[in-house]
């Protein structure tokens, strides 16, 4: 008898600290926006970081999503995070570096020429908590993971490209940022910088002629309607943050917290396999519509023409030290 007691008194006890750590979440609404629509990697993102949010905290914060643009485009999205009108959004790293330069130390032409080199630095927490860091003090914004979508691959209607003398006389439309446009100047061309909501009819004009971008939204674009031609370049990966309002983030308590880092490495764990698959699926679906997919037979001369410039944006992507370490990182 005395044995059975001392074994209900244990369980009771294990019952009351069980209990004693549950966490009860605070009840509250979490607003995630993102341009990007349904199918896109953005929203592969979110919708991963929503579960995780609504199933960890068992029901007590509840997700409002606004995809598709429904917020603006993703500056407006990233302003709105700054300004906390909006708890988190994920972006292009390109629509960040206007609040957060340092940003831009991923988005350096060539700084991952393999796809394990971004999974390399994206995963080496002190760096990230570096980038972090100095992202917060620049925009009052906060990465808590990064997403990975594919590299910009080439396409254009003319012929096809496959070594840097083929891009000769090709009108390339490049978003209009620093980064990108300074690259495709170090290999002779001098690209357009044309509104992404005016690239379509661009292309379908003769306006330009080609534009680089993953092959998911190459496929999703139904550009087959308009190029012909796609070259793989590894010139740059798109990457963006899943992005969080800073004062938003600093308010919560630390349980609440927690979870949302969870949710964010999880999202972003799910993203990247997600893409992987993607971006072979989107490969064979363009090729199926009549694309001709090439490949560079001098990358090597890109490579060392896009890294020249570097130096220019030194300053801009949080000095010299850091494109250094993240380099060193990268070719442990």
């Amino acid at each position: 008898m005395k044995r059975m007691i001392c074994g209900l008194a244990a369980l009771a006890l294990l019952g009351a600290v069980s209990t004693g750590h549950a966490v009860e979440y605070k009840k509250q609404t979490i607003k995630i926006a993102t341009s990007g629509p349904q199918g896109s990697a953005h929203v592969c993102g979110l919708d991963k970081f929503a579960e995780v949010l609504e199933k960890g905290s068992n029901g007590a914060i509840t997700v409002q999503k606004f995809y598709g643009g429904a917020l603006g485009d993703e500056q407006a999205n990233v302003k709105q995070c700054k300004d906390n009108e909006l708890h988190v959004t994920v972006v292009a790293c390109g629509n960040v570096t206007p609040f957060a330069p340092s940003a831009g130390v991923v988005y350096l032409p060539y700084m991952f020429p393999k796809l394990d080199d971004a999974k390399k630095l994206f995963t080496n927490q002190g760096f990230m908590d570096k980038l972090a860091a100095n992202t917060v003090k620049e925009g009052r914004v906060r990465p808590l993971g990064w997403l990975i979508q594919g590299y910009r691959h080439i396409t254009n209607s003319k012929h096809p490209i496959t070594k840097m003398e083929d891009l000769k006389g090709l009108k390339i439309r490049v978003p209009p940022v620093q980064l990108q446009l300074a690259a495709f100047k170090s290999w002779g061309v001098e690209p357009h910088p044309l509104a992404w909501s005016e690239t379509f009819n661009g292309l379908q004009q003769g306006v330009v002629d080609g534009q680089e971008n993953p092959h998911t939204v190459n496929r999703d674009q139904k550009f087959w309607e308009v190029q012909k031609y796609i070259t793989e370049v590894h010139y740059l990966l798109w990457v963006g943050p899943i992005l969080a309002s800073e004062k938003w983030y600093r308010s919560l308590d630390k349980d609440t917290k927690a979870l949302v880092d969870k949710a964010a490495k999880e999202a972003q764990a799910t993203e990247w396999k997600w893409a992987e698959e993607q971006d072979a699926v989107a490969l064979k679906d363009c090729q199926s519509h009549g694309m001709q997919y090439d490949k560079l037979t001098d990358e090597p001369k890109w490579v060392e023409a896009a890294r020249s410039i570097w130096p220019q944006f030194y300053d801009k992507v949080g000095g010299k030290a850091l494109v250094d370490e993240a380099v060193a990182i990268i070719n442990k």
